[in-house]
């Protein structure tokens, strides 16, 4: 009877100490803390989290990839264990993902973060679930509105960007700068404000809530909106944490994880996006800056130009054996429900 007791009650003991582990979870991320998705999603997701978890789960939020590597490298760093988790652009690593690029081409999603985001993880069930097989995904979504950021006066033509060294973040977006007549350079978002400011670039594309923090309210002069609803260019994202970490977790801090997870999670980091586009445009504004919008009839210039690149897409997609009309249908159908509020 004693040792039944003794076992059975170092049975109860282990399985406490295993219910009260606690687990510390290293994040990382590319740009400032200050920035929209960090401000307004990263951080306030790591605090849920962590007050959900009642504690037990801590999570590291480190900046400016304070743990190592580059932002191109960040979905590998986190599906080989160097970090527990991060923020990762897929097409900083053009042709890896080649399915996400449907959502980022030119006029596809509106330009609200949150509709777009909807969008992106409805898109990434059907579609992308095997591209993140070895991470475990816990949002995936996408920016607000693109616009054209430049050093001089606002472009009123198509033509007024012929040559203009323009930086573009994806393999989608380059593609949109060179039918517009720019010389487009891939650049990750950490390397444009130098590059700007050694004259390496007259401008780039990228949202309002980065402008900030990039400094473009010192170092360009205008910033440029297409008429419409549809955004210029986009990009996707995933927040996601290396898989066999969260399949360590004990169940109940899975179950945290879980929870703050999926279609809400993916909109909430949207709608940082849209909170942070308000905040950077009001700081552009201030600044003085010229803040224009393309006129319909030169919009539907750049919007023919970009068919023409989503066509050229299509044609690409289907070289690699993948269904590059149902990808694009598809996507405009899924931007279209989470316009209409029936993705969510």
């Amino acid at each position: 009877m004693t040792k039944l007791f003794f076992t059975t009650a170092l049975a109860l003991g282990l399985a406490s100490m295993a219910h009260a582990q606690e687990v510390t979870l290293r994040f990382q991320h590319f740009v400032s803390p200050n920035s929209a998705n960090p401000k307004y999603f990263i951080e306030p997701w790591a605090k849920k989290v962590e007050e959900e978890s009642g504690g037990r789960l801590k999570i590291e939020i480190n900046p400016f990839m304070q743990l190592g590597g580059t932002a191109p490298e960040q979905f590998d760093l986190i599906q080989d264990g160097v970090i527990d988790g991060g923020w990762v652009i897929p097409g900083y690593q053009a042709g890896r993902f080649p399915e996400t690029e449907a959502l980022e081409l030119p006029f596809m999603v509106s330009k609200s973060g949150e509709e777009a985001s909807i969008a992106a993880w409805n898109f990434t069930q059907k579609y992308l679930m095997d591209d993140f097989e070895n991470v475990h995904l816990i949002a995936a979504h996408m920016h607000g509105r693109g616009l054209i950021h430049l050093k001089g006066d606002a472009p009123e033509t198509v033509e007024d960007l012929q040559g203009k060294k323009l930086r573009g973040p994806s393999r989608t977006a380059t593609l949109l700068l060179e039918k517009l007549g720019a010389v487009p350079i891939g650049m990750p978002v950490p390397q444009f404000p130098e590059a700007l400011s050694k004259g390496v670039l007259d401008g780039g594309v990228i949202t309002w809530e980065m402008s900030p923090s990039l400094k473009l309210d010192e170092l360009t002069d205008s910033h440029t909106d297409v008429a419409g609803d549809k955004s210029l260019y986009n990009l996707f994202f995933i927040w996601a944490m290396n898989k066999d970490v969260y399949e360590s977790l004990p169940d109940d801090l899975r179950a945290v994880i879980d929870a703050n997870s999926g279609l809400e999670t993916s909109a909430w980091a949207g709608r940082a996006h849209d909170t942070g586009d308000a905040d950077g445009k009001a700081v552009m504004e201030a600044a003085g800056n010229q803040i224009a919008t393309l006129s319909e009839d030169e919009t539907a210039k750049v919007k023919a130009l970009g068919d023409e690149v989503i066509q050229e897409w299509i044609a690409d997609m289907d070289g690699k054996g993948l269904p590059g009309q149902q990808l694009v249908d598809d996507a405009r159908m899924m931007v279209q429900e989470a316009e209409a509020g029936q993705g969510s």
